[in-house]
């Protein structure tokens, strides 16, 4: 083991001074590597940037009406319950949508702001592509959604960054209310036909009570004991009087019974109707936010790239390595020079 060590510590001697000899060069090297670093990291070569950040949670609710007026308790949702993965997977498919993308390109003219020229053959694609390298999304370990934004100017940064988490309430608005009108028009339709319905057999029915018709059941109960009182009396005047009436029940008492029942159905049906009215008519016409702040984009006070003494250092470090690696090989591009000179000296004295 002494020994190993011994050879070991030599080895790693003969490195050291092996690069002492050439300690003039990686002194040029690493000084030359920090000052154009640090020159080429300057702002008049890289324009620095500044950060901003939102961090968001999204609502676990989609549709106001069975958050606020469902009769179904088991099936109302809490509307101040924060939303799990799946939705957090929803709202960074949604703040990654063309959408909000173009309306942060306008909105914020994006394209000069970038200074993309005008005359680009690929003006849109470096557009987009800008726009990619300096706003993005994530999902925190925590299931919220994180909107970072980098730009020149702080406060354009903290801007857009708002602006993206207020719009992702207006997309994910829009794309669920044209859903919800559809589904309203239909239960509308189905609403005012029932409607119209209901008017129907209450006309009919009122008309039927005009020609003195209000409850078959009972009145063929009483008239049928009005005319067998009659006839046992002898009345026949009274009978035929009765027979009249009892006639005139049986040609319009199953209508009026069918009406009635009818009517009585389409009552209960219109107390369940009504309620999926009043909620699809919510959902299509009012809304609610879709996500809960938990931090706001402010004007960031110093800059976030680049980081200049990391630059520095990589920069640095890398310069040595490859000076060393360079040294080496230039000493054993000496040293097979020197033994195939060596070897042809030989070669010559043998002759």
């Amino acid at each position: 083991m002494k020994k190993e060590n011994r050879e070991f510590d030599f080895g790693s001697s003969n490195i050291i001074l092996y690069l002492w000899q050439w300690r003039k060069v990686f002194i040029i090297v690493g000084t030359a590597a920090v000052v154009l670093s640090a020159v080429f990291s300057a702002p008049w070569f890289i324009t620095p940037k500044y950060k901003s950040t939102v961090i968001m949670f999204p609502t676990s609710t989609n549709s106001i009406s069975k958050s606020l007026i469902a009769t179904n308790v088991s099936g109302r949702q809490d509307v101040l319950e924060f939303g799990e993965e799946t939705q957090a997977e929803q709202m960074l498919q949604i703040l990654n949508s063309s959408k909000i993308k173009e309306q942060v390109i306008e909105m914020y003219d994006l394209a000069n702001h970038y200074e993309i020229d005008e005359n680009s053959k690929y003006r849109q694609t470096r557009l987009y592509r800008e726009f990619d390298s300096n706003i993005s999304f994530r999902r925190t370990e925590y299931m919220a959604v994180q909107i970072t934004v980098l730009d020149k100017d702080p406060q354009i940064a903290a801007d857009i960054a708002n602006t993206i988490s207020d719009l992702f309430d207006t997309v994910k608005n829009e794309m669920q209310r044209e859903r919800a009108m559809e589904a309203f028009a239909i239960v509308e339709d189905e609403y005012n036909n029932l409607l119209a319905e209901m008017k129907w057999k209450e006309d009919s029915l009122e008309a039927l009570r005009k020609l003195g018709i209000f409850d078959y059941e009972l009145q063929v109960e009483s008239y049928s004991e009005l005319y067998a009182t009659a006839l046992s009396k002898g009345s026949m005047q009274g009978a035929n009087a009765i027979k009249k009436e009892l006639d005139k029940l049986a040609e319009y008492g199953g209508t009026y019974h069918s009406i009635k029942e009818g009517l009585v159905n389409d009552r209960k049906h219109f107390v369940q109707l009504n309620e999926k009215y009043k909620e699809a008519k919510i959902d299509a016409e009012k809304s609610l936010p879709h996500k809960f702040i938990v931090d706001r984009a402010y004007k960031a006070e110093k800059k976030s790239y680049p980081i200049r003494w990391l630059i520095v250092v990589v920069s640095t470090f890398a310069s040595l390595i490859l000076a060393t690696l360079a040294v080496i090989s230039y000493d054993t591009l000496l040293a097979s020079n020197d033994i195939l000179k060596k070897k042809k000296e030989d070669k010559s004295a043998g002759k």
